[in-house]
């Protein structure tokens, strides 16, 4: 039986479903439960906050790129805790057109998968009873979700409280919480959304006082109250490593790699070897694969440019082993970089790509992709769902394309990644193989 949890939803982004769950994941834990995090989609930066939260490793799970046994897979981190608590992505029914491995990618499908009542974080700001017509929309568009509630946010006032609750209550809509509306409860962010774990000046301080912000604010018991225990059966099928030994670069400028995946690579006995291309450290001599991560090297294009040691060994190892990039660690494998200031900065080469941030240009979204010719761990042909995020402008891509790739409703997309002798390269993160 897997322990009861709840998710953490919202009517939108931007609501504070963040800091809400921070603080409830570091209250929990604090009180002397165990806690599993976990996300709903794919983000690639709320599992490390969730992490630092609970002192438990959070997980992804997504409706659209996970076939059942993966998604049971993951459930299963959640064995051997007290409580779970999920983490919804955007609005709690938003998701895509199109059916993907076992559903639209919504929150609300992960919560129903799961059997979690939902807990509604809704900013009340410049609204006052209306705000329980809002709750009733959500509780009542999906009639056969569990709906534990509200969290009232960003409250102005005693008196914008008691309009506000007395709405909620007389639509019979339990409120669970009600927080008071403070500036420094915000996490800082820039232009893919928050900033990365590793990153916040006082990661720590901020999470415990989001905790006793919510201990204050927030009715505790109610909400483990709430919980209820998760309908998944339990499965084993995390995905297996692409090579033995992986070199694996881990530091502020490549650090995007979906949980499940480094969790099942480890398991499965492969040897991850972490180094630090920003303090310009080689990958291991010994490693069968480099694999660089997603991140942000736009920021960092200047010192990489200037990691000489780093990019020697990074060569070397392409002359007869595979490497391999995603997104961030795609563009670093490129000829050339260009920061937003309009710098061009070299990159390794080993593969013709030009990326620009001078103009950005949003590109997000799920991306599917036929593999025209082997990538570490598939085979040509092998089918690949995973998410594409990020500003940076193709100038130019003229190797050969690595797959044909299309969006969540099969429209082709013309980001189809590189190849060059053993160099791969994606603008998508893997989430998993399809075998749809």
């Amino acid at each position: 039986m897997m322990p009861p949890g709840l998710m953490i939803t919202a009517p939108s982004s931007g609501t504070g479903k963040t800091t809400v769950t921070l603080g409830l994941l570091r209250a929990f834990a604090d009180d002397g439960l165990t806690v599993q995090p976990f996300k709903s989609g794919p983000d690639y930066i709320d599992p490390a906050f969730h992490e630092a939260a609970a002192g438990r490793k959070s997980f992804n799970l997504d409706t659209w790129a996970m076939a059942p046994d993966l998604f049971a897979a993951i459930s299963g981190e959640g064995q051997g805790a007290d409580l779970v608590i999920g983490e919804g992505s955007m609005g709690l029914f938003d998701g895509v057109a199109t059916k993907g491995a076992t559903g639209f990618g919504s929150s609300a499908e992960t919560a129903r998968a799961m059997g979690w009542p939902v807990v509604l974080v809704i900013d009340v700001g410049g609204q006052a009873q209306s705000a329980a017509a809002t709750a009733m929309g959500f509780r009542a568009y999906g009639d056969d979700l569990p709906f534990a509630g509200v969290i009232l946010n960003r409250v102005a006032s005693p008196r914008h409280e008691r309009l506000t609750r007395l709405g909620t209550e007389r639509a019979g809509i339990p409120v669970l919480g009600v927080l008071p509306r403070r500036g420094d409860l915000a996490l800082p962010e820039r232009h893919l959304g928050l900033i990365q774990a590793v990153e916040h000046p006082d990661l720590d301080a901020a999470i415990a006082g989001y905790a006793e912000f919510l201990r204050e604010n927030v009715d505790l018991a109610a909400i483990r109250a709430a919980a209820a225990s998760a309908t998944v059966p339990v499965a084993s099928a995390l995905p297996t490593p692409p090579a033995q030994r992986i070199a694996l670069a881990q530091d502020a400028a490549f650090s995007f790699t979906y949980p499940h995946l480094r969790e099942g690579w480890r398991r499965a006995g492969a040897e991850v070897l972490p180094f630090s291309p920003l303090a310009d450290e080689a990958p291991d001599p010994s490693a069968d694969l480099v694999w660089l991560p997603g991140g942000y090297p736009e920021l960092h294009a200047g010192k990489l440019a200037a990691a000489e040691t780093f990019w020697s060994g990074l060569r070397t190892h392409a002359e007869t082993k595979p490497v391999h990039g995603e997104c961030g660690g795609y563009m670093a494998l490129g000829e050339a970089l260009i920061d937003k200031e309009g710098a061009r900065h070299q990159m390794a080469g080993l593969l013709g790509l030009v990326t620009s941030y001078e103009k950005r240009k949003f590109h997000l979204g799920y991306r599917r992709a036929v593999l025209n010719a082997p990538m570490p761990g598939f085979g040509a042909g092998a089918a690949l769902r995973g998410h594409e995020f990020h500003y940076s402008t193709i100038l130019d891509e003229p190797d050969s394309p690595l797959a044909a790739v299309a969006d969540a409703d099969g429209n082709p997309v013309p980001e189809t990644g590189s190849r060059r002798g053993h160099v791969t390269g994606t603008f998508f993160h893997l989430i998993a193989e399809d075998r749809a």
